[in-house]
């Protein structure tokens, strides 16, 4: 995948982030710092503020991508995107739809793939599945942790794999893992209380998928199209240290947050998760084996389906 293919796709998925104009300020401002910190020979500021103001249109942008695959692959990564925070508006899909007949794919595909995407996003916080960590209603502080680390490890070898729904299945996943941490300290929450929580960590839905899907983009993991899982694993440390790290933190943060009756201000765990998350990204280079051990291990529909039951 050339330069100008890779920056087509991109403007494709931060078209997809502004699709519905509902995004907070909070998210905008993530979604910019993620374009000023990508690594890469892309101007990526310079995308944004394309992305952001409509500059090229979506024929343009698909004139770039002339392959099947790239074009099939372009939107699987917008459904993914309008799909990070919940299953996608009305605005999104108009936005979809319009990318649909931009690429010149066909519509029962497309809405098929939007359909198992949507179901995805809306997985039921419980009951777990069979690809999660091992979970009881109580548990040690040692069985957290490890159910925590499990967690990390489950979605860092996800972020190898090369389907767009691998990665799509990260941020259920998360708020699976807060779900059981508040319950196995007697809270019983919903979606939008898990939502909140993240949100109120700094931990944006829409624009974690985006660095995500972004750093695999520009490291070379987006194995669909570019050489394969033994590829996506030979370049594992950018994309996979990403996912690995924010949901080590993530859990970390969920167990002191609901352990201490939450108490803690959104400035304070918003100071938690960042503290934490540099502590996870060191830890990285001693667990990647493991996440290369379980990419190899893992079937995307098996999860998929779990996920969706």
């Amino acid at each position: 995948m050339n330069s100008e293919q890779q920056e087509a796709i991109l403007y494709i998925a931060l078209r997809a982030a502004f699709a519905d104009g509902g995004k907070d300020e909070r998210e905008h401002a993530e979604i910019r710092r993620i374009a000023g910190a990508m690594p890469g020979e892309l101007d990526f500021p310079a995308l944004y503020q394309d992305a952001l103001l409509g500059r090229r249109s979506l024929a343009e942008a698909a004139s770039a991508l002339q392959a099947p695959e790239l074009r099939r692959y372009a939107f699987e990564m917008a459904v993914c995107v309008c799909d990070a925070d919940g299953a996608h508006s009305v605005a999104e899909k108009a936005y979809l739809d319009e990318l649909r007949a931009a690429l010149g794919l066909d519509a029962a595909r497309g809405e098929a793939f939007a359909a198992e995407a949507a179901g995805v996003a809306s997985a039921p916080l419980e009951p777990g599945s069979p690809v999660e960590p091992a979970y009881a209603a109580t548990m040690t502080g040692a069985e957290l942790d490890k159910m925590i680390l499990n967690y990390a490890i489950l979605n860092g070898a996800l972020e190898l794999l090369p389907q767009s729904l691998a990665s799509m299945a990260i941020i259920p996943l998360q708020m699976k893992m807060v779900y059981r941490v508040g319950k196995a300290h007697g809270f019983e929450l919903d979606r939008g209380h898990v939502r909140d929580f993240l949100a109120a960590a700094g931990v944006g839905l829409t624009s974690q998928y985006l660095e995500g899907f972004g750093r695999k983009l520009v490291g070379g993991l987006l194995g669909q199209v570019a050489g394969g899982l033994g590829r996506a694993l030979g370049s594992a440390a950018t994309g996979a240290g990403f996912s690995f790290a924010s949901t080590y933190a993530l859990g970390q943060v969920a167990r002191r947050y609901y352990a201490g009756g939450r108490t803690l201000s959104a400035d304070m765990l918003q100071q938690a998760f960042s503290s934490m998350l540099a502590q996870a990204k060191g830890m990285q280079s001693t667990y990647l084996p493991e996440l290369e051990r379980r990419a190899r291990t893992l079937d995307v529909s098996e999860v998929i389906r779990s996920l969706r039951a």
